[in-house]
């Protein structure tokens, strides 16, 4: 299949190899272009304009919010002026539902496809072929798309033919992660302030009841404080946060712990966290408890 991928970082990296290695026809365009060198050093093609990139079948995007997004998209110089009719756009970013809702209705307008389908997994998982897909759109465009998510996850989950539900279902999930995250740094700074081993009691945690990769993996960063480099950004979670209560805001659902995450993550931040992974608000847990400071090392 020929596809458009735009968007390098950390997580576009390593899906759009994937994609190369499992034989499609890449054609790749990021703002940064160093950071396509390796990918044409494999074979892509290198975009140095958005309309470059739309002249495949699919056009998938990976950036890192609704601002990055809407500029890809929107205007003279967008994917949906260049992309040909019945072209499927993929966003494969955690944006807003209102976000897509718009990208829903202007793809329509153009007579082209739009597919939402964001994905859980941190940037090894994205490497490995490992990550979860939450697809959504018309079942005629995510069938489409499957070879594609076959080479990029484990596992596709469809949830419908409207795309902004797999966008609420990402930003719910990334909620329950945060929430983990923050239950988990305060019972281990519990047991360590009573001078438990903390590394122990993760290893009871994982063998019995939280016998879960987001227990597993998570705990170790914080019982290790491998908070450096981000797997994911710690503005990154307090964007996604923000986009929860957003969410919550507009179907009248209180997010109470949300709005407690929120501030969490704006606390690490104002202390120095901004190149921290988004577990290091574990660390304010820490801190709190007398067992640390909360910002960067």
């Amino acid at each position: 299949m020929r596809v458009g991928f735009i968007g390098l970082g950390r997580m576009g990296a390593g899906m759009a190899a994937n994609l190369l290695a499992a034989g499609h026809e890449l054609i790749v365009y990021n703002r940064t272009p160093g950071k396509a060198a390796s990918l044409s050093a494999r074979g892509a093609q290198v975009a140095s304009t958005i309309a470059e990139a739309c002249r495949g079948d699919v056009v998938i995007t990976m950036v890192a919010n609704d601002d990055a997004l809407s500029g890809i998209a929107f205007g003279g110089g967008g994917l949906i002026a260049h992309c040909r009719p019945e072209c499927t756009h993929v966003s494969m970013s955690t944006i807003s539902i209102e976000l897509s809702a718009r990208l829903t209705a202007a793809h329509v307008a153009a007579q082209q496809q739009f597919v939402a389908a964001p994905v859980f997994g941190r940037p090894d998982a994205a490497a490995a072929a490992k990550l979860f897909i939450v697809a959504a759109g018309t079942r005629a465009a995510v069938d489409r798309c499957e070879p594609l998510f076959s080479n990029l996850g484990q596992r596709t989950f469809y949830l419908g033919a409207e795309p902004a539900a797999a966008n609420l279902v990402k930003l719910s999930g990334n909620f329950l992660i945060a929430s983990v995250i923050e239950s988990l740094a305060e019972a281990l700074a519990l047991i360590g302030k009573a001078g438990i081993d903390q590394r122990a009691y993760l290893e009871l945690l994982t063998s019995t009841l939280f016998n879960a990769p987001v227990y597993r993996n998570y705990g170790a960063l914080i019982v290790e404080q491998q908070y450096e480099p981000a797997g994911f950004a710690a503005a990154l979670g307090l964007k996604d946060i923000r986009l929860a209560l957003a969410a919550g805001d507009a179907l009248r659902v209180p997010l109470p712990l949300a709005s407690l995450l929120r501030d969490r993550f704006l606390a690490l931040l104002a202390q120095g966290g901004e190149a921290l992974d988004w577990s290091a608000i574990a660390r304010l847990a820490a801190s709190d408890a007398g067992q640390g400071r909360a910002g960067s090392q």
